[in-house]
């Protein structure tokens, strides 16, 4: 079953609202996975697996699809991370230097696709 989507209007809100600071757990997850969403539907694929726990993971980045066990492209971070890689107010090889991101896989970048436009 497909997860329902979340409209630009409330994931927008959502976004600039955890982006001000202070926002409720609620309100960062949705941010989060909204722009999760958009990143898949920027990035449609099954190669690369973003996930952002506790809130959300999604696969995107068209090329060799993985269908079990762990995938070979994985890029994982926290939500403040994950956010201002997706706003521009991190960059993708700042996020990796520091640590802050991790991305394991030789296609395991979003180089290119950052920052989101929400």
């Amino acid at each position: 079953m497909a997860r329902a989507k979340i409209p630009d209007a409330e994931g927008g809100a959502a976004v600039r609202a955890a982006r001000a600071g202070d926002a409720p757990r609620d309100t960062t997850a949705t941010a989060v996975r909204y722009l999760l969403q958009l990143l898949a539907e920027r990035a449609p694929g099954n190669t690369v697996e973003v996930r952002v726990p506790p809130f959300g993971a999604v696969q995107c980045i068209p090329g060799p699809r993985h269908t079990r066990g762990t995938p070979p492209n994985v890029i994982e971070t926290d939500p403040a991370t994950w956010l201002a890689l997706a706003a521009g107010d991190l960059s993708w090889d700042d996020g990796v230097a520091s640590g802050a991101v991790h991305a394991s896989g030789q296609r395991a970048s979003l180089e290119g696709l950052l920052p989101l436009r929400f």
